[in-house]
């Protein structure tokens, strides 16, 4: 953890490149600092995952942007990020501003051209079941005990 996912409208995928997004928003991830200024998210668990959704309606099929004089193709990118309990408040405050900024920098070529609406959440634990394992995170790990 963490995990953030977009699920988006696949009529993007012809405008925006999400694998550049993807990076984009995980870079951001990883510049999150608590108040002691440690990296909050682990480097090996981050993770940034976009799936486009091939079948969607959005609004009112887009009369209005039509009825405005634009295209009437709109679309839709919904950002979830999962993350384990135990951050404060302010941290999660601050996860939230700094991935918000960077998808509002990603996108907005994309916002200039056409209609999009965004949406981003944060949902935090509590987990039933949580178990890692592979071997991934041991790479970060070096030298820090």
């Amino acid at each position: 953890m963490p995990h953030l996912v977009i699920l988006y409208s696949g009529n993007l995928d012809r405008e925006i490149d999400m694998t550049a997004v993807c990076r984009g928003l995980a870079d951001a991830m990883l510049t999150v600092t608590d108040d002691d200024g440690k990296q909050v998210f682990p480097t090996g668990g981050t993770r940034v995952l976009a799936y486009p959704a091939p079948h969607f309606a959005i609004a009112d099929g887009g009369a209005a942007a039509v009825a405005a004089g634009e295209a009437g193709d709109y679309g839709f990118a919904y950002l979830n990020l999962r993350m384990g309990r135990g951050r404060s408040e302010a941290v999660q405050r601050r996860a939230g501003d700094t991935i918000a900024t960077a998808a509002k920098a990603l996108f907005g070529p994309l916002l200039d051209k056409r209609r999009v609406g965004l949406t981003f959440q944060i949902d935090v634990g509590p987990e039933v079941y949580d178990a890692k394992f592979g071997n991934l995170h041991p790479l970060f790990q070096q030298g820090k005990n």
